[in-house]
């Protein structure tokens, strides 16, 4: 029998009718005015029982126009208890490819959806299995794909991208020998899962869920060989803090996680052998930082429980230091958020408002609202930037 599944479905918008459009400043009639397009795009996934990827232009100034709606052919689901961020996870929308393919996760129907990307337009090319139970979570290096699967056991299953599609990878499905509900819990719930920027290791978070040794609120990272086969096991290593959630990399390889009981931002060396060497760790004193973007440098940290943002810079030697504790006010239900690839803007999602919140990034690391984007589903979450 299919097993009972959680879904969130949104009442209040009709996504096939397209996505209102509402600023913090007026655009009303002004056409002859808007600022010329980039050909650059912002992609949210609504997470819904129809999973569907909206899809909005940027403009030069940063601010957005709704331009499509587009099915995944999946379903969407919600992590057990989760209440603005119905994946519990950063990664479930990718670009991919030098931005020539969009990735998207499906929980609900246990699928990867791949696109093929023109500025704002997309086409669905391919839909493959995700190698294990409620995808959240999918990543790539080269010509390497990695998904995340949260759900029972968890597992870590590899692809590899060749002209705009998946094949999967022969004997590449790691189990993380976790013991999780499907869908799982949202404190549960394995975060992320990324390469390293050299490509050398594959890394995710597991937060509270303890694998067959019993270890929890660890980091777990399996290597990559050169023909791109993974190691048979990960190497576990604790978190600073309990409930690692997200994580990204600095511009010399350190491991800028959160780890969000504290609100903490911690740094990490990746050893040779998987391990990591703590670096520091500061907290910004918020509540629940879970998802961190970075820009021109400074890495800005989403709290949930907050509504804000804060931001931190990380040293050559990889030391964070909180740089301010609230660097802008978002809308309630602070999730992931997405940079501009230049690092000029930052886009952060209000999954529990459906609202996306619009900042120009100052050369200081300081942030200037320019937007609000509202009608979006309650909740969503998944974002990327072109």
């Amino acid at each position: 029998m299919k097993r009972t599944r959680l879904l969130r479905i949104a009442a209040a918008t009709s996504l096939t009718a397209g996505v209102a459009l509402v600023t913090t400043g007026s655009l009303a009639g002004a056409a002859t005015n808007a600022p010329a397009s980039t050909g650059h795009a912002v992609f949210i996934e609504t997470d819904q029982a129809t999973n569907t990827v909206l899809a909005y232009q940027r403009a030069n100034d940063g601010t957005l126009t709704f331009a499509g709606s587009y099915a995944t052919g999946g379903t969407g689901e919600s992590a057990a208890g989760a209440a603005a961020d119905p994946l519990a996870s950063q990664g479930g929308l990718t670009l991919v490819d030098q931005n020539r393919e969009l990735l998207a996760v499906n929980p609900g129907s246990d699928t990867v959806s791949v696109f093929s990307v023109n500025g704002a337009t997309l086409q669905l090319i391919q839909r493959v299995p995700s190698g294990g139970d409620f995808p959240d979570s999918v990543t790539s290096h080269g010509d390497l794909v990695a998904v995340l699967n949260a759900g029972g056991l968890g597992s870590v299953a590899e692809f590899s991208l060749r002209g705009g599609t998946l094949t999967a990878v022969p004997n590449s499905v790691r189990s993380l020998g976790l013991n999780n509900t499907t869908p799982p819990n949202f404190v549960h719930s394995p975060g992320e899962i990324g390469y390293s920027p050299n490509g050398r290791f594959l890394v995710l978070t597991t937060k509270q869920s303890a694998n067959t040794l019993g270890v929890a609120n660890a980091y777990d990272v399996f290597g990559v060989g050169a023909d791109g086969s993974l190691s048979a096991s990960p190497t576990v290593t604790p978190a600073q803090h309990a409930n690692p959630f997200a994580f990204t990399f600095d511009t010399v390889g350190h491991l800028v996680g959160t780890e969000a009981a504290g609100s903490w931002i911690s740094t990490y060396t990746i050893n040779s052998d998987g391990s990591l060497t703590a670096l520091g760790s500061v907290s910004d004193g918020q509540g629940a930082l879970c998802w961190v973007s970075s820009a021109r440098g400074v890495f800005y940290g989403s709290n949930a429980a907050s509504a804000n943002v804060s931001s931190f810079t990380v040293s050559p030697q990889g030391a964070p230091s909180l740089l301010a504790q609230v660097a802008a006010n978002t809308h309630p239900g602070t999730t992931d958020s997405a940079a501009s690839p230049d690092g000029r803007f930052l886009y952060v999602e209000g999954g529990g408002s459906g609202a996306l919140d619009v900042f120009a990034v100052n050369q200081n690391g300081s942030l200037d609202k320019l937007q609000t984007v509202w009608g979006l589903p309650t909740p969503f979450e998944g974002i990327a930037a072109s």
